[in-house]
């Protein structure tokens, strides 16, 4: 019997359980046998693996994470992981593999498809929604949500104190989320990465609203987003990840101390952080995920390897996972939408 192999890499994301359901019933129903492959691409250089059952992925639709694990893992940062994890695919017997992750994880397998010519398929999978080769991809919609319950909240609280209050949000490349929970929540600024920021047309947006007699202000900020007198990216330092990833994080305490210093009005900063990806998904992610996990499996019965899932309109479509290898900013016709209600 056959055996298709699976394995999550990357953050954590929610609807990844969804997937693995998906291709373990799918896979059984077609008379596959499924081997999960633990903490990403970990499980495959070291050997960490688990077979999948029905009765594995029963209950599982509703929760957040992955019963896989993950990591971020990079295979050829050293030649004898790349040579222990061939090993190991021939050792457990794998004839497939489905990768899902975002562009670093499906990077991994469109180089080991490409040069060492095994039979993968992707799953595209991140919340900042940066991927393209997909119109959407499943995390994305649960992130906003979460945010947008975060504003709200955090609004209660700005006008009660009569505060500015800047909420930081994921988003390292592009500023979707940013920009969609900021227009659902009614934020009076938001600043992405797409467009670098002037610190003093921040504070003016934010007087011209208390002239207006509004008390208050929330103002919604990407972590990736830069300020046009530094040009750069507030990073954590000596955080690099193995594809030489700096961890962002800073440019919520730093916008918060520029705009009280000038403003003089008092304000504070909500880093909503790693809560943006966890607990159970959305309906719609996990219909999403559910589907790209089904067309995963088609893709390997139709032999379109190096092929993943993807989102075109209202269809689940092949693209080629290369696709998923370049970035998908922001739509500038959303943002300006979302300008409209600065200030």
């Amino acid at each position: 019997m056959e055996k298709i192999g699976i394995l999550t890499g990357g953050g954590d994301c929610p609807g990844l359980n969804a997937v693995i359901r998906a291709v373990v019933r799918r896979s059984h129903a077609l008379g596959f046998d499924v081997l999960g492959i633990k903490n990403g691409w970990a499980g495959l250089i070291h050997g960490y693996v688990e077979p999948l059952t029905d009765f594995s992925v029963s209950g599982i639709l509703p929760r957040g994470g992955t019963i896989l694990g993950t990591s971020r893992t990079n295979p050829f940062r050293e030649l004898d992981h790349v040579q222990k994890l061939k090993s190991n695919w021939q050792r457990f017997g794998l004839n497939y593999l489905v990768a899902v992750g975002g562009e670093d994880t499906l990077g991994v397998a469109y180089k080991l498809f490409k040069q060492e010519a095994y039979l993968i398929v992707g799953v595209p999978k991140t919340i900042d929604n940066d991927l393209a080769g997909t119109d959407y991809t499943f995390g994305f919609d649960t992130a906003v949500q979460i945010v947008t319950e975060a504003i709200d909240r955090i609004h209660t609280t700005a006008e009660s104190h009569r505060r500015v209050m800047v909420v930081e949000v994921m988003g390292r490349h592009a500023g979707w989320i940013a920009t969609y929970s900021g227009m659902a929540g009614g934020a009076d600024c938001i600043l992405v990465p797409e467009r670098k920021f002037n610190v003093d047309e921040v504070c003016a947006l934010i007087k011209k609203r208390i002239d207006r007699g509004k008390e208050f202000a929330i103002v919604v900020v990407s972590e990736g987003a830069t300020p046009d007198e530094t040009h750069q990216v507030m990073t954590k330092p000596g955080h690099i990840d193995a594809f030489g990833h700096a961890q962002l994080g800073g440019i919520g305490d730093w916008l918060g101390a520029q705009v009280e210093t000038r403003t003089g009005i008092e304000t504070r900063v909500t880093v909503l952080g790693h809560v943006q990806r966890g607990g159970t998904p959305t309906a719609y992610d996990r219909v999403l995920a559910t589907r790209f996990g089904l067309k995963a499996i088609e893709l390997i019965r139709e032999k379109q390897f190096g092929y993943m899932a993807s989102l075109r309109g209202t269809e689940i479509v092949a693209a080629p996972i290369e696709d998923a290898l370049s970035q998908k900013l922001l739509d500038p016709k959303v943002f300006d939408d979302a300008a409209v209600f600065f200030g």
